[in-house]
């Protein structure tokens, strides 16, 4: 028969296809197995109205087998096979797909017919491993059988065929290897079942392959014999497709292990079936720790995304909001919109609504997990909770509604941990805002000077001691109405009005010695002042403006620190202290000196107090001296 020229592209479209269209050439498999499915779907989808059929459900397969010798690769269906003019319309028209096609002309309910391919092009992945490919298929209903071949883009044959049965061969003559590509791996069992594994293995139906095993050979000792066993290979059954009532925890947790090559338990299950407008199956799961590459910029996150049980990514990001990246899992839809090659999604409305859905899913179990399971989750709180603080950090507040209240933080009183609403309700009347402290620990968190004043007035505070935790207040700024307020910010909010009339009239006497130090101190603070907040300790640093002492810190921790915006510093002073007292009589006596000696060592153990270094240690211990004497 005269060889035939493909109907719409040319050399160069096939050349695209396999060059352009599909990123790796492992691939190809996936494809034909996947149009092999298409294929026993149809024929079993007219088994349920045509008795003429004969075959049940467990009759169809998908065999694979390698001739090595010959470099020959062969996939076989039972499935409805093709006419001659099939094999014209469908093979030797690119991008024609009889699986759209028959979808179209079928429409129906049965939720146990399933067609995967929606576009004609997977066949021609094949070109990426085969110097030449035969398809010989024998229609269900036909006598005669058929075979189309061709080696590439010049064209092909199709001519009349031997074949018993009813369904496809299709046999690839695998490339010959070069330095630039291994074609032989292609040839070996191994890669073969690996790649139906990886991308196969939820095909409804089996496909099975001579497997090489080893076992004692008989009558020896020691001594083992290889031997080739035709075995199913691909699990047909995904896990998340089971009910949940009939799976195990043992099995989710092999599924986790054996998917995600964790070698730790999944803290938590999620076991989603969502039916509507867009159809998915989800099975998700919160690790009990994080990779060790997660909080670096190497960490890559999704869910393995499968169309009708076929994979078609490892990884798909757009599934996962960034503050919920730790999430392990397998999304499975029949109502994706693939790309030409099945290897990407387009963007379109199914993907963001099985987005939305999950995220809104993952919030209601961590939020179920908190209030029924508090151990799990603040093991979980451990591994995760910065990433949930950075999610909400950097998108300036705007995942407020999604995260708030999942944050915990460590409470001053007991050192446990609580939600901001468990703070709230415990909050007394008279308490005017949410106290915290930024620091290095929660142990020296409540030594600082100024903790000492809210312990006394029966309040509690959050003891923050991550880097983000004071940028986060500050985008927050409130929860239920209650303003977050640092105990080293200004106002506390602490005093009564007659305590604070007390405190103005003190403070304006003292303003003279205040401006002095000022001065002595030459730039290094923006005001010294009265403190409100200051009750067995001499002084402290406090600060005002955007920039805390704190948040200082971190700035400075930072690449081009250099240029980092500095914390305005405020020295506050306790005026019932005797150290005050003394300052007060060096000043009253014109003693300069001594004031401006007493205001350098206060000024420096306000930073130490406040975990900051001095300029001059050297100094401020030959100043302890000179008291001393």
């Amino acid at each position: 028969m005269a060889k035939k020229q493909f109907k719409t592209e040319s050399k160069r479209m096939l050349d695209l296809m396999i060059h352009s269209i599909y990123t790796n050439q492992e691939i190809f498999l996936r494809e034909l197995i996947s149009n092999a499915s298409d294929a026993i779907d149809k024929l079993y989808f007219k088994s349920l109205t045509d008795e003429n059929v004969h075959m049940a459900r467990e009759d169809f397969r998908i065999d694979i087998s390698i001739d090595k010798d010959n470099r020959l690769l062969k996939i076989s269906d039972n499935g409805i096979g093709m006419t001659e003019a099939e094999l014209d319309k469908n093979l030797g028209t690119i991008a024609k797909s009889g699986s759209l096609q028959f979808s179209e002309e079928n429409e129906t309910d049965a939720h146990d017919v399933d067609i995967i391919g929606q576009f004609g092009v997977g066949f021609y992945a094949a070109f990426m491993v085969a110097d030449k490919v035969e398809v010989v298929s024998r229609a269900y209903g036909a006598e005669q059988a058929f075979k189309w071949q061709s080696a590439g883009a010049d064209g092909y044959t199709i001519t009349e065929a031997q074949k018993d049965t009813v369904g496809t061969d299709i046999t690839l003559h695998i490339k010959e290897s070069s330095e630039e590509a291994d074609f032989d791996k292609y040839l070996e069992t191994y890669t073969i079942s690996s790649l139906i594994k990886k991308y196969s293995d939820y095909i409804r139906f089996p496909i099975k392959m001579d497997m090489e095993r080893s076992r004692p050979k008989e009558g020896t000792e020691g001594e083992y014999e290889t031997y080739t066993e035709n075995e199913t290979v691909n699990s047909m059954v995904p896990l998340w497709k089971k009910n949940k009532s009939e799976i195990s925890e043992e099995e989710y947790n092999k599924f986790y292990s054996e998917q995600f090559f964790a070698y730790d338990k999944p803290l938590h299950v999620i076991h989603q079936k969502a039916e509507g407008t867009t159809s998915y199956q989800a099975l998700l799961f919160i690790p009990e720790k994080a990779d060790y590459n997660y909080y670096s910029k190497n960490f890559e996150k999704g869910l393995a995304l499968y169309c009708s049980g076929v994979k078609i990514m490892d990884k798909c990001a757009d599934l996962l909001p960034d503050c919920f990246s730790f999430v392990k899992g397998v999304v499975d839809s029949e109502d994706l919109s693939l790309n030409i090659s099945r290897e990407m999604l387009q963007q379109d409305r199914q993907l963001k609504v099985i987005a939305r859905a999950l995220e809104k899913k993952i919030k209601k179990e961590l939020e179920d997990l908190l209030l029924h399971s508090r151990e799990d989750y603040e093991k979980f709180w451990k591994s995760f909770g910065l990433q949930l603080k950075y999610a909400l950090y950097s998108s300036f507040g705007g995942e407020r509604e999604l995260l708030e209240n999942l944050l915990l933080f460590t409470r001053a009183s007991d050192s446990k941990l609580c939600t901001l609403k468990e703070y709230r309700d415990a909050m007394p009347e008279n308490q005017k805002y949410i106290y915290y402290a930024a620091g290095e620990s929660a142990q020296k968190l409540n030594l600082l000077p100024q903790a000492e004043a809210v312990r006394d007035k029966g309040f509690d505070m959050l003891c923050l001691t991550d880097d983000v935790d004071e940028f986060l207040m500050q985008i927050l700024h409130s929860f239920d109405e209650k303003e977050f307020r640092s105990i080293s910010g200004g106002d506390l909010g602490l005093e009564t009005e007659e305590e604070k009339k007390e405190h103005e009239e003190k403070a304006e006497s003292s303003k003279p010695l205040f401006d002095f130090m000022k001065e002595a101190l030459g730039g290094k603070v923006s005001e010294v002042v009265l403190s409100n907040k200051l009750k067995s300790h001499p002084v402290c640093l406090s600060s005002k403006g955007a920039v805390s002492i704190e948040m200082e810190k971190v700035l400075d921790s930072m690449p081009n620190a250099e240029n980092a915006p500095k914390a305005e510093k405020v020295l506050e002073l306790n005026g019932n202290h005797p150290v005050f007292a003394a300052l007060t009589n060096a000043f009253s006596a014109d003693d300069k000196e001594k004031a401006r000696q007493y205001t350098d060592l206060l000024y420096n153990q306000a930073l130490l107090i406040e975990g900051l270094s001095i300029e001059d240690p050297v100094a401020f211990s030959n100043a302890i001296c000179a008291l001393m004497q």
